[in-house]
């Protein structure tokens, strides 16, 4: 037994980078912003006009939406205009999302018992909430405040609290004997993290300096101040104070999304540093292997396959997909549309160039899978057990909660043989349900062996996939995904090796599809 090789060390080391640095999915698409404007992509932005010479061949460029989704894509050199008439503009993209099961905190947040003064929080997705005991939590997202850098309106800035400023306590064994038997705690009730001792005479200084009420008050819609402990509040500004080079009061601070996180950092782990232990592997570890793979292929010497290359990084994926900028908003539709209307052919209508870009595009549909788990063997089809490390896995499934059929997976596995990648299968039992997270509040989170991708997945009311999304857009599709251990806990698995196999598969889909997908349509 060895361990892995440096060249795997290194991609995995920039994933401990970037995991870090993307608490919720505003850091994310921050972080991917950051490394995309490096390399050399420029911004786009969807109020404007795309036309005129705004997309253009040989460019790189970027979008985003709520600041938590983004779509960035390479155009190829210009080709022959002869051969341009005839062929369609087709687009390979890879499809992840950035936002993970996680607590975020209420709009009326402010709750004081018993001496201690704790914030009040909402479960998103379908997390095992138990994890998240006896952590020691920080507070990140999105803060909109007046009057900060001399700004005469209301700004939006990303905060990150790295110190544990919260903590969920579990209640003592002796207090509940049966705790090892039942390890269950009500997420409304008794999840309630503690974020400092009801200090009173502190508490009081804080109102009176910021002239914050002591009670709830709804009177002023611009005034939050008094919907959050006063605790908070100063903390937060304190940290804004500190990254904005000002003074930032808390009454400057008009609302937020704010999310709990683990403050201990991803790490290599393992006694043969072949796994990575982190919070948000699903699916930031998807997310950072397409960004990777696409800036590495921007700045490859290799010949264009002609073909638009792009990655589309979803938020709300955990909750359905039904947001204005989730995977079933019209975020790639539109993208998609705007980019062959820009780029269509002499003589090519605007409609039909998009109808045939459609019809021409490939998408990798790419979120983590289950590793085999060597305690509970018998959660897995006997035949279709991915391991860490041992390669990407193909995800399949006859009742469409899966894309994946035949035709779409044959250019992959071309693709996965030229990059030197091997490939395994993921098939869920006959005897098990597939394609959702289901939560109750009363009961523990129930995360299904099969789950559908983020642009893959339609996931109605009732808890089950209906359907996939790719039937309403018209993509070929093929479901992929790093087996993980621990999906969903606060703190997930993944492998070395499985980080440097997904960027090397990325970077030669985007290089080499459109040569490959050509061969593969003479097995029709």
């Amino acid at each position: 037994m060895s361990a892995p090789p440096l060249s795997a060390l290194a991609p995995a080391r920039g994933f401990l980078s970037f995991v870090s640095a993307s608490p919720t999915p505003f850091h994310a698409v921050a972080s991917c912003v950051s490394q995309l404007e490096s390399a050399g992509f420029s911004r786009l932005h969807e109020r404007e006009s795309w036309s005129s010479g705004k997309v253009q061949h040989g460019g790189k460029y970027y979008v985003t939406r709520n600041q938590s989704s983004l779509i960035a894509f390479t155009v190829p050199p210009r080709i022959d205009a002869d051969s341009n008439k005839a062929k369609p503009l087709g687009i390979s993209v890879v499809g992840c999302h950035t936002d993970s099961p996680r607590f975020i905190v209420k709009p009326v947040s402010k709750r004081e018992k018993v001496g201690f003064t704790q914030v009040g929080v909402e479960t998103y997705g379908g997390g095992l909430w138990a994890t998240w005991m006896d952590r020691d939590l920080g507070i990140a997202g999105r803060v909109t405040l007046s009057g900060a850098k001399g700004a005469s309106d209301y700004t939006s800035h990303l905060v990150q609290i790295d110190e544990p400023i919260l903590r969920m306590p579990t209640l003592a064994i002796h207090l509940a004997r049966d705790q090892n038997e039942k390890f269950h705690y009500n997420s409304e009730t008794q999840q309630v993290p503690i974020l400092s001792l009801a200090n009173k005479e502190l508490n009081r200084a804080f109102v009176e300096d910021h002239k914050s009420s002591a009670e709830v008050s709804f009177a002023d819609p611009l005034d939050i101040s008094s919907h959050h402990s006063p605790v908070l509040l100063h903390t937060v500004a304190r940290k804004l104070s500190d990254e904005l080079g000002e003074q930032v009061t808390p009454a400057q601070i008009h609302d937020f999304e704010l999310s709990l996180f683990d403050v201990q950092p991803a790490t290599i782990g393992g006694a043969l540093n072949e796994f990575i232990f982190s919070s948000r592997i699903d699916n930031l570890f998807s997310s950072y292997a397409a960004l990777e793979g696409l800036i590495r292929s921007s700045q490859s010497s290799a010949p264009s396959d002609g073909r638009v290359s792009m990655i589309a990084l979803f938020d709300n994926e955990e909750v359905g997909s039904v947001s204005a900028y989730g995977a079933e908003s019209n975020f790639i539709e539109s993208v998609f549309e705007r980019v062959a209307v820009a780029l269509r052919g002499e003589g090519e209508s605007e409609a039909e160039a998009y109808q045939r870009t459609m019809a021409s595009s490939f998408l990798l549909s790419t979120d983590v899978g289950h590793s085999i788990h060597p305690s509970f063997v018998e959660k897995h089809e006997e035949n279709h057990r991915p391991l860490i490390n041992a390669g990407i896995a193909i995800k399949t499934n006859s009742k469409q909660r899966y894309a994946t059929t035949s035709q779409t997976v044959f250019p992959l596995r071309r693709v996965a043989a030229e990059a030197g990648v091997p490939l395994q299968e993921l098939l869920v039992r006959n005897d098990m349900a597939c394609g959702s997270t289901s939560t109750s509040p009363e009961s523990p989170a129930e995360h299904q062996t099969c789950r559908a991708s983020p642009l893959q997945s339609r996931v109605d009311r009732s808890r089950r996939a209906v359907g996939p999304l790719v039937s309403k857009i018209g993509l070929r599709t093929v479901d992929i995904g790093a087996p993980i251990l621990s999906m969903h806990s606060i703190r997930e698995m993944g492998g070395v090796k499985d980080m440097a196999y997904l960027i090397d598969l990325f970077e030669k889909f985007f290089e080499r599809f459109g040569a490959l997908d050509t061969l593969a349509e003479t097995v029709d």
